[in-house]
């Protein structure tokens, strides 16, 4: 038995903001040709990181932190979001599509960890090796 989680496993908070932008930017649709790009550009920049919320909470970032950490990977979160929507607008897979896109952002943030390990551990000094030297 593991024992009682400490913390809830929420996957992403309920955002009036998010769907007040989604609403907002539904109108791009109605643009022949590069409406629906438009839309789904705009919606999947807002949505991408939205996917890394419980990563930034897991890792006790703040606003601004979070805001710097995502600033440096805009395009990527950007094309997350974006391809995520896309994949879940098809009207029979959705659902899978919900899945997988969890799966994909847990396996992106668990990149984003080793990457971070791995630069840490260089940045540390080195510290010689045991040698053991019997006289």
């Amino acid at each position: 038995m593991l024992g009682k989680p400490t913390r809830s496993a929420q996957f992403s908070p309920f955002s009036f903001r998010l769907i007040c932008e989604f609403v907002l930017f539904l109108p791009f649709n109605l643009i022949p040709v590069v409406g629906t790009p438009i839309f789904l550009l705009l919606t999947g920049r807002r949505a991408g990181p939205f996917y890394h919320w419980r990563y930034f909470a897991l890792r006790g970032l703040g606003r601004k932190d979070k805001k710097e950490f995502v600033k440096s990977r805009r395009l990527q979160y950007t094309w997350f979001g974006t391809v995520a929507l896309v994949l879940q607008l098809l009207p029979v897979l959705s659902m899978l599509f919900l899945l997988t896109t969890a799966a994909g952002a847990a396996l992106w943030a668990a990149d984003l960890e080793k990457a971070r390990s791995l630069q840490v551990e260089s940045q540390a000094p080195s510290v010689p090796g045991y040698v053991d030297d019997p006289v």
